[in-house]
């Protein structure tokens, strides 16, 4: 398992639906990928548990991944949250 800190840089305002880009992004590895917040840690390819987090640009998370393709899980959701878009 690789976890990296991250604090999102990318705006998560819903009109733009970034949390629905974000499952994608997690969706297409095939590890699975956590995102822990406080004291929570959601399935990053779940659309519901990843709307219950109350992510926003400043906010910092953590993002985990185990399995075959854990690290380039990790980059992808990684370059997602701090892009600026």
């Amino acid at each position: 398992m690789i976890k990296k800190p991250v604090t999102i840089q990318n705006s998560m305002d819903m009109e733009t639906r970034p949390i629905a880009h974000l499952v994608q992004e997690a969706s297409q590895y095939k590890s699975q990928v956590y995102i822990e917040m406080d004291d929570k840690k959601i399935n990053a390819k779940s659309i519901m548990g990843m709307m219950s987090l109350n992510l926003s640009e400043g906010t910092a998370i953590t993002v985990a991944a185990d399995g075959e393709d854990e690290s380039e899980a990790v980059a992808g959701v990684e370059a997602f949250l701090v892009a600026n878009k």
